[in-house]
């Protein structure tokens, strides 16, 4: 009867349709001859800066990451709320009951002139409860379970993708605080020798203290700047430190090899607007927590109707006069001939007089519905915005670093040249200082500018989705955490699918 009824249910409530959203066919940019258009952007792009060293950071910040690591188990709790909803749909109740209960009846009861008003009653069985699917309303709660899960599962890709630039990002910081304090260490020792021929020229009378006091300023002030980008490079490795769940300096080792600020490559590989929705994990979270809410809508309104259920209970019972030795004799009989009993059948429920709750749940639900609609529209144009803008953004910073070394060269050609005349008397050391003063500042901007492009560059790969795809067929969650969990709780074989599940999730494409 009950297989009868959930097969000719009627299921209430929408089906989910994804919502249209605007798409350019080419990025702004395409044509330019930094980017080439590729059906499949490289999946593993921090290897496009051939840095042996950001490429060991970024396996092990996957491996160690703990707020990684905690998105991982996540989705095990998603999984375990998909059990829920999956056992939802067979007989919610399933007891086995027993009690032993001792009563007193008042002897001024009604119908108690002749009763035993003091007697224990025995009873042992099995109580079950089935609420028919007659609606449909577990079979989508089901539904928005599991769509749940794989939204989990793209949280987790989105955090792996932060975490991969956030590594990435940060060790370009690293990577430019060395290259600026090697810049101030550089300058000062020129800076030392022009405060020495300063002083040289003064004492034999070829000029005033005046040019000793300016090379003095200017020497003390680029050294004083030294200290202050020491402060910024440690914590710019503590920050990496953090990334990879290693304490302050367990990194100092390993950024003791390679130098100098992560190169771009000749070409940076893009891919087409309409594959950004497929490969970006935040996308595919925003339409999938959307869908998940559709299906709670029909949830909701399955309660506007009757609801069909199966009940029924068995077991024996028996009741027994007040004392002891009666008791025990009663509980005897329990089990005895004569004390089975049962009870089943059919029940309907239907909240006619609910004051509106169950419409106000509908609309709340549809209102939160609507909200995540607008949501994956969103995410879909700022994913839009970020690719535009880390193209821009990567063109920009690479002319301005173009015009910045020229700039390095010209004023390094003026302190060579300003340091000859200076000796020859042609010139005041104001020409000197100006020139100096000159070369550190164009200097510190080409550094700036090479890190711009390093980091804009990351930012593009980034708002292009890709970096997850290093997950495939590992585990969410690694064996130290897997063992812990499993040593306070039964985990059943859930732990076992994990690789099962992140190949079947991968790229998932409604």
């Amino acid at each position: 009867m009950g297989l009868a009824c959930a097969l000719a249910g009627c299921a209430v409530g929408p089906e989910y349709a994804r919502p249209p959203v605007k798409l350019e066919s080419q990025w702004s940019a395409a044509d330019s001859a930094q980017f080439a258009t590729r059906a499949m952007a490289d999946t593993t792009w921090w290897r496009s800066f051939h840095d042996p060293t950001l490429d060991q950071l970024v396996l092990s910040a996957y491996h160690q990451n703990l707020p990684l690591q905690a998105a991982g188990v996540r989705i095990m709790e998603a999984r375990a709320q998909l059990g829920i909803a999956v056992g939802n749909q067979y007989p919610q109740v399933q007891a086995v009951f027993a009690n032993a209960t001792g009563v007193q009846v008042s002897k001024h009861a009604a119908n108690s002139v002749l009763a035993d008003h003091n007697f224990w009653d025995y009873q042992i069985g099995f109580d079950a409860l089935w609420e028919i699917d007659f609606w449909r309303k577990f079979h989508r709660d089901v539904r928005a379970a599991s769509e749940q899960y794989l939204a989990s599962v793209a949280d987790y890709d989105n955090a792996l993708i932060s975490l991969t630039a956030e590594v990435a990002r940060t060790y370009a910081a690293v990577r430019t605080f060395e290259v600026l304090i090697d810049q101030a260490t550089q300058n000062a020792a020129i800076q030392a020798e022009g405060l020495r021929i300063a002083q040289s020229r003064f004492r034999h009378g070829a000029t005033s203290e005046l040019d000793v006091a300016q090379a003095t300023t200017l020497l003390e002030d680029t050294r004083a700047t030294i200290p202050r980008l020491e402060i910024g490079l440690k914590q710019a490795q503590n920050a990496l430190c953090t990334l990879l769940a290693e304490p302050p300096g367990a990194l100092d080792a390993m950024l003791a090899g390679s130098k100098g600020i992560p190169a771009p490559p000749a070409q940076v590989e893009i891919t087409v607007p309409t594959e950004v929705l497929r490969r970006r994990p935040d996308i595919r979270s925003a339409e999938l927590n959307a869908a998940a809410q559709s299906e709670r809508i029909g949830v909701a309104k399955a309660d506007l109707y009757p609801s069909f259920s199966l009940a029924g209970t068995i077991g024996t019972q028996t009741s027994s006069g007040g004392g002891a030795l009666s008791g025990n004799s009663a509980f005897k009989n329990l089990f005895g001939s004569g004390s089975f009993f049962y009870a089943f059948g059919p029940r309907l429920i239907w909240p006619i007089f609910n004051y509106g709750r169950i419409k106000n749940n509908v609309r709340v639900q549809d209102a939160r519905f609507e909200q995540l609609l607008l949501d994956y529209q969103n995410t879909v144009i700022r994913a839009a915005q970020e690719v535009e803008d880390g193209m821009a953004g990567y063109m920009k910073s690479q002319e301005a670093a173009a015009f910045a070394q020229n700039a390095v060269v010209g004023a390094q050609r003026a302190v060579d040249l300003s340091f000859t005349q200076y000796r020859e008397g042609a010139v005041d050391y104001q020409r000197v200082l100006d020139a100096q003063r000159s070369l550190l500042a164009e200097q510190n901007n080409l550094a700036q500018d090479r890190s711009s492009v390093a980091t804009e560059l990351i930012s593009l790969y980034k708002a292009l989705g890709g970096g997850w795809q290093i997950r495939a067929g590992q585990p969410f969650v690694p064996d130290s955490v897997r063992v812990r969990m499993q040593q306070r709780t039964n985990w059943g074989n859930y732990f076992d699918h994990q690789q099962e599940d992140s190949n079947k999730s991968s790229e998932t494409d409604r």
